[in-house]
């Protein structure tokens, strides 16, 4: 199915940053009274769309892509000025990202009827002043005067990212049917569980609970997927079987993007960032001329401070270079240029959007710790790229490694242009002496190699390659000092454990790029001003020794020691992590980049079941 849809009214609002992580495309948005899927960038209008500028970040997203992506853009935003708007038919009410009605099957708590929508049977109701208020309703509902209805909660889905409405009238008939049913959805107990849930139909008497759509058994009862698409408004061939899963099921949807780091050409020319930055409107200036009407209707508000000669001088020089020449040579390359400027610490390279100050390293760390540099502010822009269902993409390893059939695409055509979102923060950058790191690697081989041994057995299970993409010993060091200054630093620096990403740089020497040994930790915010630099103030040199000293504390002890401490990556279930758990070293899905996996406090400090692969052991006892 693929006409055009109807134009939509304005049902609700998302924050721009929602749209790449919580509800971006093929997802389900639940609104106070309604249930609606975000659509594909087939449906959107591009004539609201503002391009945002990151050359590294395109060029990765094309490797994925393709090479006919040309824009990463932010999604619709209305004027700041439109929530003030008194008629809901103006054009600001109109700017916005398209969606439809999903689940299609509606319950009515009333009379327990359970239908679709093409049946007819519910009236939407829009509530043009009050968009929470918008609903469908039961107009002709034998037990009330036209009562709300809700959308049904039980759902389909499949790992090739599939999902569809349950199929009601197949599950309760058993099989396909002929009958011309009319079914009612009830509880039979005050549990709200799936046993307590039967559909029954009242034309032939069948019955059945829903607890036979979930356990063990499901997969004899549920039928083949239908390769349902409905954010692109078409199917798609699929044998796999149809699970089921519920409404809001964290599971529905998970994002897969790409995200990179602003980083300078060269030695601060703010006028020149800026050009780079609003390239989307200057790009389309031909003369000083062109460039004068565009400050004169309000679009050059940033270059307040500059004349127009020397903007245009900016731009000539821009258009000169050419946009072949500037397309970034470490093709999707994220990581190595971030680590070559982050390494570096030279202030000299500071910018509008990227400020570094080294300091000395933390008092009793200077065996480990090389050095800290202050990112006291950065801008990152997070591009969408497809997402999955069932399976999270953290599953399979980075970007790269999910298989292909298991991304859900935004578009029914190759994209053109992908979602994005930019923000700007502050962070602290640590950076770990590789002779240490290099040393202790080999000096914790065995532990290693049980890590690389879950890693296959996680891999095979999934059908990918077992021998690739196993991160390393000194990776799971890293990824561990990470999180125990996620847990630390949330406590004083204002911010959430969730609201602090961390970004790892792991290679060996040998690697492509190698060696690298540092972390990121950063919190961003979608405001232009970014954070407020509570952050960065825990990087000084004696706070972070403060700090360290207390985060490896934490590690040594665990609440649910000695089984946290004695676990295994492999023998008691594939699990990718040693000793961790949500007790001591698990973060929130929104820090991690691993999905809680490649963890092991074992490895940074002595724990009741191991003292001897510890990489802080000297550092520790001092205390």
């Amino acid at each position: 199915m693929t006409t055009k849809p109807a134009p939509l009214k304005k049902v609700g609002e998302i924050r721009p940053s929602q749209f790449l992580f919580t509800y971006g495309i093929g997802s389900i948005v639940e609104l106070p009274r309604l249930s609606v899927m975000v659509m594909g960038l087939d449906d959107w209008e591009t004539g609201q769309l503002r391009e945002v500028r990151e050359r590294r970040l395109l060029s990765a997203v094309k490797s994925e892509l393709g090479q006919q992506v040309q824009r990463l853009v932010v999604p619709p935003v209305a004027d700041e000025t439109a929530s003030l708007a008194t008629s809901p038919f103006s054009e600001a009410a109109a700017v916005g990202v398209p969606v439809a009605p999903f689940p299609r099957w509606m319950h009515c708590p009333s009379c327990d009827l359970l239908a679709p929508l093409r049946t007819g049977l519910f009236t939407l109701k829009m509530a043009l002043h009050w968009t929470g208020k918008t609903q469908y309703v039961h107009a002709n509902c034998a037990r009330g005067k036209g009562p709300s209805v809700v959308p049904a909660r039980f759902l389909v889905a499949c790992e090739h990212g599939h999902l569809d409405d349950f199929p009601w009238a197949e599950y309760v008939h058993r099989a396909p049917t002929t009958c011309k049913f009319s079914l009612r959805l009830s509880e039979k107990g005050l549990s709200g569980s799936a046993g307590d849930v039967w559909v029954n139909c009242t034309v032939c008497n069948a019955k059945r609970p829903m607890a036979d759509a979930f356990g063990p058994d499901a997969e004899k009862v549920m039928p083949i997927c239908r390769g349902r698409r409905p954010h692109l408004r078409d199917h798609e061939d699929c044998k796999e079987r149809m699970q089921t899963i519920l409404l809001g099921a964290s599971n529905s949807w998970f994002p897969i993007t790409l995200s990179a780091l602003s980083l300078p050409d060269a030695p601060g020319d703010v006028l020149a960032e800026l050009v780079e930055n609003q390239w989307g409107v200057l790009g389309k200036a031909k003369s000083l001329e062109t460039l004068r009407a565009f400050r004169s209707i309000g679009q050059l508000d940033a270059f307040a401070g500059y004349s127009d000669e020397d903007v245009w001088k900016h731009v000539k020089k821009r258009i000169s270079a050419g946009e072949e020449d500037r397309e970034d040579t470490e093709g999707d390359d994220l990581r190595g240029p971030e680590w070559r400027v982050l390494s570096k610490g030279d202030s000299s390279m500071n910018g509008m959007d990227f400020q570094l100050t080294p300091v000395d390293p933390p008092k009793g760390y200077e065996r480990v710790i090389e050095r800290v540099v202050l990112v006291e502010r950065l801008r990152e822009v997070r591009a969408l790229i497809g997402f999955s269902r069932v399976e999270a993409p953290g599953d399979f390893g980075d970007v790269p490694d999910v298989p292909k059939e298991v991304r859900a695409p935004l578009a029914r055509k190759d994209p053109v242009w992908v979602p994005s979102v930019e923000v700007r923060g502050e962070g602290v950058f640590l950076q770990f002496k590789e002779s240490v790191v290099a040393s202790w690697s080999a000096d914790v081989a065995d532990r290693a190699a049980d890590f690389e041994e879950a890693h296959r057995r996680w891999r095979k299970a999934r059908q990918l390659d077992p021998n690739t993409g196993f991160p390393g010993a000194r990776y799971i060091l890293l990824h561990g000092v990470a999180h125990a200054l996620i847990r630390q630093f949330a406590v004083e620096c204002g911010y959430t454990a969730a609201s602090i990403r961390e970004r790892i740089y792991a290679l060996d020497p040998d690697a492509d790029g190698g060696p690298m040994a540092g972390i990121l930790l950063y919190t961003a915010a979608p405001d232009s001003e970014g954070t407020l630099g509570g952050l960065v103030g825990l990087g000084e040199p004696k706070n972070l020794a403060r700090h360290l000293g207390q985060a490896l504390e934490q590690m040594k002890l665990c609440g649910s020691d000695p089984l946290c401490a004695e676990h295994h990556p492999y023998k008691q279930g594939i699990s990718l992590h040693g000793a961790a758990c949500h007790a001591c070293m698990f973060a929130p899905e929104t820090s991690c980049e691993r999905g809680n996996k490649y963890l092991d406090r074992t490895l940074l400090v002595p724990t009741v079941s191991n003292e001897r692969l510890a990489f802080f052991a000297k550092e520790v006892d001092r205390k």
